[in-house]
């Protein structure tokens, strides 16, 4: 979700990759709550972290917990962010609720890549 908002709302001349510490491929609901958002993530998939590209980021946003703590060492020039969203992925409950789940995270998520954004046209 938030590679999807990050190329929507990033300025030119910044690229917005979405990686992870795991594969899990791209959920069905979160590309469900993007469509809600006229965002189309069908496409992306689900890639391993690839210390290359982490090294020469010009900032790495870790989006859960689990990733925080498992996030590869970096070169000190990279600038990082913690967002610390809950997986909604791991959320329970029937369609509904994990619905609202992805939902919030997603709102959040949006919210942050505005707010970053807004800072980087400065």
């Amino acid at each position: 979700m938030a590679e999807g908002f990050g190329r929507k709302y990033l300025p030119d001349g910044y690229l917005a990759l979405s990686a992870g510490i795991e594969r899990h491929g791209v959920n069905p609901l979160a590309i469900q709550v993007m469509a809600e958002s006229g965002i189309d993530i069908s496409n992306q998939t689900s890639k391993l972290i690839d210390p290359k590209i982490l090294n020469h980021a010009f900032l790495v946003v870790t989006l859960c917990d689990d990733a925080e703590e498992r996030c590869p060492v970096m070169s000190p020039q990279v600038r990082r962010a913690h967002w610390g969203f809950p997986d909604p992925a791991k959320a329970n409950g029937n369609e509904a609720e994990r619905l609202a789940a992805f939902r919030s995270v997603r709102d959040g998520i949006q919210n942050k890549i505005i707010e970053l954004s807004s800072g980087l046209y400065k």
